[in-house]
């Protein structure tokens, strides 16, 4: 039995209990805020039957450890996912096996290097999930790990898109491509820009963190370098602000592709 994991906020406690509500232990809200949103949300745990309790802010800052809390916090198991990468990209290539080509799902990978502030973290995994990215990658080392913070930001994408710590980022990167997926890296450097690379097939899409961008290494390991185009005065975007661009043009150029005969 693994150990219950804390969750907080309305978004996050929102789509867990939306979508996963067995696997709640139990909710605590403050019972000094009763604007219309808190008593929706009493509401509907009510209807779904998961145990409620009373808490005041200082207890639930103590519970999840934050005082962004919105006064909602959550005691939960955790739900099966999948294991590993290979495991993800088996299940996919497995689902893919049997469609007709046009309706077959082209994986799409978000690769972060060096991405450390866990808010940073869970703004990319909200816009992971809501471009359709199978998963994101990470280094062990010098990256942020999913915590409670994480899961706020995330607005329930903690729960729903597999986030895969790796050991040697370069040699993941190398078997993605043995998998006849193309690694493309943002680089202010790059010659072509976003709008120039076709992404409309099996993708891993590399953004390194703010300032000292992707490592030497993660940047020669990638088939390709573009760039986001950049018009004002300021010389990059927000990590999570840039995954968002690269994720959406991808998802745009994919629902752009006309249907081809299998």
């Amino acid at each position: 039995m693994s150990t219950p994991k804390t969750l907080f906020g309305f978004h996050a406690v929102g789509v867990r209990l939306k979508t996963a509500p067995q696997s709640m232990l139990e909710i605590f809200v403050d019972p000094s805020r009763r604007d219309a949103r808190m008593r929706q949300f009493v509401e509907r745990v009510a209807e779904v039957g998961v145990r409620l309790q009373e808490a005041d802010g200082v207890r639930l800052a103590r519970l999840c450890g934050s005082h962004g809390h919105q006064g909602v916090v959550a005691r939960v198991n955790a739900i099966a996912q999948v294991h590993s990468l290979d495991e993800l990209l088996e299940q996919l290539e497995a689902a893919n096996q049997d469609l007709p080509v046009a309706e077959r799902v082209q994986p799409l990978i978000l690769v972060l290097d060096g991405v450390t502030d866990p808010h940073n973290l869970g703004a990319c995994l909200r816009v992971a999930d809501g471009a359709g990215a199978h998963a994101v990658i990470a280094p062990k080392d010098h990256a942020a790990g999913i915590n409670a913070t994480v899961a706020k930001v995330a607005s329930g994408a903690a729960e729903t898109v597999p986030y895969f710590m790796v050991t040697n980022l370069a040699r993941t990167l190398n078997e993605l491509k043995e998998r006849n997926i193309w690694v493309i890296g943002t680089s202010d450097q790059a010659t072509q820009t976003l709008y120039q690379a076709d992404l409309k097939g099996p993708v891993a899409l590399v953004l390194g963190a703010e300032g000292d961008g992707m490592r030497a290494l993660t940047a020669k390991t990638c088939d390709q370098l573009v760039s986001i185009p950049m018009r004002g005065a300021v010389e990059s975007l927000n990590v999570s602000v840039a995954s968002g661009v690269c994720l959406y043009e991808a998802l745009r150029q994919r629902l752009a592709v006309p249907p081809t005969v299998a």
